[in-house]
């Protein structure tokens, strides 16, 4: 890649998170360090990404790749020792890992058609014979996913607080009663994505489709649905969102009640990042209140 990097505009919103400008300002410097070290030939950056600069590469040898460098946020912490995990097995493979940068070398879906490009039947099809591939036993070193909730039922009453109350109170506590219940009552612990939205499903060769961009947890299989419940890839609408709660619990046989009320809760939990909120959140957990 020649000339100056531009920035994403996709990432212009981490001015505003602790350590997000100088991730920023380094960003020329590690990339061109990734690109030294791996002998790669990078290109412009994607401009899907909000937590990490990814730019399409190319190896000596002719292999196309992705080069990520991600924001240091606890949620991606251990994203390549997840795909070493799988293995390849309905997720892309990891190349190489740089630790100290946060970056990843992994394999490039082509022709990288995201999930979301299928109808919503179909693209649930696609999920109904990914997901059980991806859950398997899982240990240390992740985080497990009642760490995780702990976290998120300290950070959120602050960022609502910080943010002017930009909805009322009774979501967040319902969302904090909820969370706390369902981390007590796990079943069975395995490896999940608590960021597998139709976005992160993309169109591939090796497979027809490959996950990327996993943030992983150890947690109870009801979890892993979550985001593709709320997201709103694949249609924003009350219907929408039940057609996908209704059909990922039946057809992957899960726990429907725990399912919704995992999706409330986390779905709150991430409503707010930084000054930023996300009001289609807070929407998606109404609906999910209004069921009936």
């Amino acid at each position: 890649m020649s000339g100056a990097l531009r920035i994403p505009d996709e990432l212009t919103w981490l001015r505003g998170m602790a350590g997000g400008p100088q991730w920023l300002a380094e960003l020329p410097d590690g990339l061109a360090a990734c690109a030294a070290r791996w002998s790669l030939r990078v290109g412009a950056p994607f401009g899907y990404a909000f937590a990490s600069l990814v730019v399409p590469a190319d190896l000596p040898d002719g292999t196309r790749a992705v080069l990520k460098l991600q924001f240091p946020d606890a949620e991606s912490e251990h994203e390549a020792t997840a795909l070493r995990r799988w293995n390849g097995d309905g997720a892309v493979r990891l190349l190489a890992h740089d630790p100290g940068r946060r970056a990843l070398l992994v394999e490039r879906c082509c022709p990288g058609t995201p999930l979301h490009a299928l109808p919503l039947d179909d693209a649930l099809d696609v999920v109904v014979g990914l997901l059980p591939r991806l859950w398997v036993p899982a240990g240390r070193p992740y985080t497990s996913l009642a760490d995780a909730v702990a976290g998120w039922a300290t950070n959120l009453p602050v960022a609502w607080e910080r943010n002017g109350r930009p909805y009322e109170r009774r979501l967040v506590d319902l969302a904090l009663d909820l969370l706390t219940g369902l981390a007590g009552s796990q079943g069975e612990q395995v490896l999940v994505n608590q960021d597998l939205h139709a976005a992160n499903v993309l169109r591939a060769e090796r497979e027809p489709w490959l996950v990327i961009d996993p943030k992983p947890l150890v947690g109870e299989r009801e979890f892993a649905v979550v985001p593709m419940v709320r997201g709103t890839e694949l249609g924003h609408s009350a219907a929408a969102v039940r057609r996908r709660l209704d059909r990922l619990s039946a057809e992957l046989g899960l726990d429907r009640e725990r399912v919704r009320d995992w999706t409330i809760g986390q779905t709150m939990a991430w409503s707010i990042a930084g000054d930023k909120i996300f009001h289609d959140h807070v929407e998606v957990v109404r609906w999910l209140l209004n069921e009936g």
